[in-house]
């Protein structure tokens, strides 16, 4: 699912905010507005962070065993501290971080982090490695609820005993003045879209998205996107996103109507056991290519120019394990988080085979 929010940011008084339940997804704007999907509390927080050190300088972020600092932030062990999602600030470079104390529930694969808990802590970091608490109730900030979020009660439909509320927004992007949120809502085909005007609005009826899953070989309404990003294609806007197990799809934003049914179109199949994690954008010494982090494959790029000129659609199950638009696969497994530090670089969280957890970065020239 997906939603669309535009923010009027801040007009409404700090008191009038509803209380942070899940800080679930985390996302930057363009001027530095942090972005907070909030699953449990149904609602998108816009915040104001205040004047930021320039952080244009800055090209390389280096953390060993990143846990083992949080640790002594969370007053816990190692193996406890769990990561729910990173965002890069835009200017200051500084990376903030949605944590809880549940590493260790963990015990499936199919786990993700809010499967095991609700993050209420925000945690920074310094382009020269100090941690800090971010204490949201000080920082102005504006919201909205989202109309008819996936119901608390809805069990999870093979993860027995959770709720499919923890997936009420699975992640956010923006573009062009909007912000995309996915997720899973109420209606009868879960995977849906919600559109608020800009300046903040009252939020619209929701748009449903159904899918061809090829590893599945069937249409799907109700798996959420797990991460997308906004593109132009063929001068049109779109939507690139990925599914688990592991469709990748392009959706026309002017598809995006209130009330109305759309397809997206299946445009590659990367293969089945997987999480699609993160998703960017980086301009790399051959252009523009799509970066994609995942649970149990490779680094992915795939290059949009090979999305604009592939003119087919899957819509039947292959006969092989990836098929499609043709996908790169790099050396990097272990990547559970990923974002920009810049257009030409980014910071990723990896788990290396000792099982410590690195924050590093990487350029691309």
């Amino acid at each position: 699912m997906f939603l669309i929010l535009c923010l009027s940011w801040f007009a409404a008084d700090m008191e009038a905010n509803q209380p942070i339940q899940s800080i679930s997804v985390l996302e930057f704007m363009d001027d530095g507005t942090l972005l907070i999907g909030d699953s449990i509390g149904g609602q998108v927080i816009a915040v104001d962070l205040g004047e930021q050190n320039d952080g244009s300088e800055v090209n390389r972020l280096s953390v060993p065993d990143l846990e083992s600092k949080l640790a002594q932030m969370l007053g816990t062990q190692p193996a406890d501290v769990l990561i729910h999602d990173m965002a890069v600030h835009p200017g200051s470079r500084e990376v903030y971080l949605a944590v809880s104390r549940s590493r260790a529930k963990w015990n499936s694969r199919w786990e993700l982090p809010n499967h095991l808990a609700n993050s209420t802590t925000l945690l920074k970091m310094t382009p020269e490695g100090e941690f800090s608490e971010v204490n949201l109730k000080t920082l102005k900030q504006s919201s909205v609820s989202l109309k008819s979020p996936i119901d608390a009660a809805k069990e999870h439909r093979w993860m027995k005993g959770l709720s499919q509320r923890v997936e009420a927004i699975t992640d956010i992007t923006f573009s062009e003045g909007n912000i995309y949120v996915a997720g899973l809502s109420n209606e009868e085909f879960s995977s849906s879209i919600w559109k608020v005007g800009y300046p903040l609005k009252e939020s619209a009826a929701a748009t449903s998205i159904e899918i061809f899953h090829g590893a599945h070989g069937k249409y799907e309404t109700h798996s959420p996107i797990r991460t997308f990003v906004p593109y132009t294609l063929n001068n049109k806007e779109h939507l690139l996103a990925a599914y688990l197990c592991t469709p990748f799809v392009t959706i026309e934003v002017d598809d995006l109507k209130p009330a109305a049914k759309i397809k997206g179109r299946t445009v590659a199949e990367f293969g089945s056991g997987n999480y699609p994690l993160d998703m960017v954008v980086i301009d790399s010494s051959d252009g523009p290519q799509i970066m994609i982090s995942n649970s149990n494959l490779p680094i992915m790029f795939v290059n949009p120019k090979d999305i604009e000129s592939f003119k087919g659609e899957i819509t039947e199950q292959p006969k092989t394990y990836a098929a499609g638009v043709k996908t790169e696969y790099h050396s990097g497994t272990g990547i559970l988080h990923l974002d920009n530090l810049s257009p030409k670089s980014v910071v990723m969280i990896q788990r290396l085979p000792s099982g410590k957890l690195d924050l590093v970065s990487i350029a691309f020239q």
